[in-house]
C-alpha cells in the first residue's frame, strides 16, 4: 500500500512540476524576421512571452547555434500570468542572409523550445532598408 501511495505522489509531483508553458506574444511568435537591415546596425531584438501555466516558469539556460548570436535569459522565475523577455543580439557586421536558432531550456511542459531569427544584412548603405517586423 505504501508503494502505491509513493508512486501516486511521484506522478502527481511530476505533473505539477511540468505545468508551465510559454506563449510568445510578439508578432511572428517564435521567429523574428529582421528583414533587410544595414551593415553594422543594431542587431538586438526581444522575444516577449507569457507564462500561461499555473506554476513559476524557470528558464535554466539558453544556447545559440553560433557565437554571432548572443541570447540573454531572465534571471528570475516568471510567475503564472506574467510576461518575460528573452533578448537576442545578432552581429550585424556580416553582410548577407542569416537564419539562426536559439534553444531555451526550462521547466516548461516542453523542456526545450526553439526560437529563430532571420534576415538579410545589406552591405551598401544607400540601399533602402526595410523596417524589420517584430
Amino acid at each position: 500500500m505504501r508503494t502505491i501511495l509513493s508512486i501516486i505522489a511521484v506522478c502527481f509531483i511530476t505533473l505539477s512540476v511540468n505545468a508551465q508553458e510559454f506563449k510568445f506574444i510578439n508578432e511572428g511568435g517564435e521567429t523574428i524576421n529582421y528583414g533587410k537591415i544595414a551593415l553594422g546596425s543594431d542587431g538586438k531584438r526581444v522575444f516577449e512571452f507569457t507564462n500561461t501555466g499555473d506554476a513559476p516558469l524557470i528558464i535554466k539556460d539558453i544556447k545559440s547555434t553560433c557565437g554571432c548570436t548572443v541570447p540573454s535569459k531572465p534571471e528570475k522565475p516568471i510567475m503564472p500570468g506574467e510576461n518575460g523577455k528573452i533578448e537576442v543580439s545578432y552581429d550585424t557586421k556580416r553582410p548577407g542572409g542569416f537564419s539562426k536558432a536559439i534553444t531555451i531550456y526550462s521547466n516548461a511542459k516542453q523542456e526545450r523550445k526553439m526560437l529563430k531569427i532571420k534576415g538579410y544584412i545589406v552591405k551598401d548603405s544607400k540601399v533602402k532598408v526595410e523596417k524589420s517586423s517584430m
